[in-house]
């Protein structure tokens, strides 16, 4: 007779991860075809045999509990290296590729996502990149809607920011450390100089990304925030933030690094100001980043890198 196994299954572990991924068991069963009791009372005996609640369950659907967003790390760990022996030694063709990243408003955080997708060489693959607000980075990160952000801290939001990245379990990890650039039109008149000074802006539209409910000052993705300006105009995504730029003559301030080829009519002047903009990426304390993470943050890592900048860690 054989004997009953009391552990964990490959394919609870499976369903618990798309179950995490979807926010709801209904979607997951519809997602691996299989029925939605058959989906929940794999959950339920998961649970049991770990002998703690992984999920809150709500009529919204469901979300990790600590115990729960932990487990996910090593969930995913198991299954990534269950996949490797499959495919080394059963020929088993390579799985889908699956990454989310959520992001403040960086060029270099697009031309990374571009470099990793372009080496992977994958046939199938399912990324995603969210250029969003602060607040909804944490949110993507701490609901593991993505698996790391993409976000600055300084001085002046430091406090805020770490104290809502503990109480949402994530920490955060610096990348580097940038100097602060305006970002303007090639045609404005002071693309031609080596540096320009607050008072060279008092007349062009500041631009600024819009943080939506969530408007606080400790928020904003750009230094300076609360400098008044005569000027300015909030938006929502980059595309339209450099239109403005040309457009208008307007400006933001950023971290001084913008890809040519992404964004070809637009330069970086240093900004003469006495602050400084530390870059890193968010993610949760207790769960190790899977292997196509760390490969997107080593894209990262080299897009800086080929800046001239010095790299953190």
């Amino acid at each position: 007779m054989a004997r009953e196994t009391s552990g964990i299954t490959l394919q609870q572990l499976h369903y618990f991860i798309e179950v995490a991924a979807e926010g709801s068991i209904s979607a997951a069963a519809d997602l691996l075809y299989v029925s939605q009791p058959t989906m929940s009372a794999a959950m339920k005996e998961l649970e049991s045999r770990v002998g703690r609640a992984l999920l809150l369950r709500s009529a919204r659907g469901v979300t990790l509990t600590a115990d729960g967003a932990e487990f996910l790390g090593y969930a995913r760990q198991v299954v990534e290296q269950a996949e490797l022996l499959e495919q080394r030694y059963l020929g088993r063709p390579p799985s889908r590729r699956l990454l989310g990243v959520s992001t403040q408003h960086y060029s270099f955080a697009v031309d990374a996502m571009v470099r990793m997708v372009r080496a992977s060489g994958a046939a199938e693959y399912e990324f995603s990149l969210r250029e969003t607000r602060t607040w909804d980075i944490i949110e993507d990160v701490r609901t593991l809607r993505s698996e790391l952000g993409i976000l600055y801290r300084n001085d002046f939001n430091r406090n805020v920011i770490d104290k809502l990245l503990r109480d949402s379990g994530l920490a955060f990890r610096p990348l580097f450390f940038a100097e602060p650039h305006i970002f303007i039109s090639r045609k404005n008149p002071l693309a031609a100089r080596d540096r320009v000074a607050l008072d060279d802006l008092a007349d062009l539209p500041r631009l600024t990304f819009d943080q939506g409910a969530n408007n606080s000052f400790y928020f904003a993705e750009e230094i300076l925030s609360t400098l008044s300006s005569k000027q300015e105009i909030r938006v929502s995504d980059r595309a339209t933030i450099f239109n403005l730029m040309i457009g208008l003559e307007g400006y933001t301030i950023s971290t001084g690094i913008i890809s040519d080829d992404l964004d070809p009519e637009i330069v970086a002047i240093p900004l003469d100001v006495n602050e400084r903009i530390e870059i890193g990426w968010i993610g949760h304390s207790a769960i190790p980043l899977t292997e196509q993470a760390q490969r997107y943050l080593a894209e990262v890592r080299a897009v800086v890198a080929g800046f001239g900048v010095e790299l953190l860690g």
